[in-house]
């Protein structure tokens, strides 16, 4: 069964400094959950949840859709990809900042990948960084995205990594476009 979100629990868009929210930023209650029945949290494979919001986001410069790429897009070894969040900037740090972050990674092949995880990783898995940067704790969930066409496109979800979040060991996402399936699926039905 799909979890019920709380009455309190709400999505932010158009935030850039928690401390300091500034005049796009929205809180919008949640309608509906959709958990991937496939995740498996051992494996963590097929780490996606949906979330259907109880009324539209307000699209402004800050407020904007991403785009996703198609079941059979392909985004090679060595794109530039990038991912932002509120996650810790490093292992140690007591306390997430309050700014966004962003850094700029690139995609690895998953031959590339396994190198570091083994069979660990899978092909509903994409690999990102180890050239001096990652994705840490606090950013789960947040976007790896890619340009294709001229347009971001979600590639990835930020799922797991380094428990010391390493820089030179790749941070792992949820492929997308191995989603795209289930995303389609959810989409129809609501």
């Amino acid at each position: 069964r799909p979890p019920v979100p709380r009455k309190t629990d709400t999505v932010v868009v158009g935030a850039y400094d928690q401390d300091a929210p500034g005049p796009d930023q929205q809180k919008l209650k949640i309608e509906k959950v959709f958990k991937n029945p496939k995740f498996n949290m051992l494996t963590i494979h097929d780490d996606i949840t949906l979330i259907k919001l109880a009324t539209p986001a307000q699209l402004s410069e800050r407020v904007s859709p991403v785009c996703l790429p198609k079941a059979t897009d392909e985004f090679e070894g060595g794109t530039t990809c990038v991912t932002t969040g509120w996650g810790l900037t490093d292992s140690s740090a007591s306390q997430t900042p309050a700014v966004l972050q962003q850094v700029a990674l690139p995609l690895l092949t998953n031959t590339q990948c396994k190198e570091f995880w083994g069979f660990r990783i899978r092909d509903v898995m994409v690999c990102a960084g180890a050239d001096g940067a990652s994705s840490c704790m606090g950013d789960s969930g947040g976007p790896l995205v890619c340009q294709k066409d001229g347009a971001w496109n979600l590639v990835g979800i930020v799922s797991w990594g380094s428990s010391t979040c390493d820089t030179h060991t790749p941070g792992v996402y949820a492929r997308v476009t191995k989603l795209r399936d289930w995303i389609d699926s959810i989409l129809e039905a609501n």
